[in-house]
């Protein structure tokens, strides 16, 4: 990790349930004025990035991967995201929105950002 900041005017959700998440669904991010997510910022070989497209499922559609700009202490710097390409809907596992709040917490997000995360709802794995 070589920065935290924040993505302004987006919101973290949940999607795909339908589609690819057996286990629930998955975590993508909306643009909405107003809100913001926590993100850690990490600096990847083109190679990794190349990997992760085809793990995050770009290269089979479900995901498409966008340029944005990030809040960070030391000012703007744009950074690629994973968006989910469909509608939200649907809820993460317990398993799921637990890792997503543990990492969150790790990398230093404000605790009641992450005491936000811990109370969305899940469902059954």
């Amino acid at each position: 990790m070589v920065d935290t900041g924040w993505l302004e005017g987006w919101r973290l959700t949940f999607a795909g349930e339908d589609v690819i998440g057996r286990e629930g669904a998955v975590s993508t991010i909306v643009e909405s004025p107003g809100d913001r997510v926590f993100v850690a910022l990490y600096d990847v070989h083109p190679r990794d990035a190349e990997q992760l497209d085809e793990i995050e499922g770009v290269t089979s559609g479900l995901y498409h991967k966008l340029t944005v700009r990030v809040a960070t202490l030391d000012g703007d710097v744009t950074a690629w995201v994973y968006v989910f390409d469909g509608y939200e809907g649907g809820l993460p596992t317990a398993w799921y929105l637990s890792e997503i709040a543990d990492a969150a917490q790790k990398a230093g997000a404000p605790d009641d950002y992450v005491a936000a995360l811990r109370a969305r709802p899940t469902r059954a794995a």
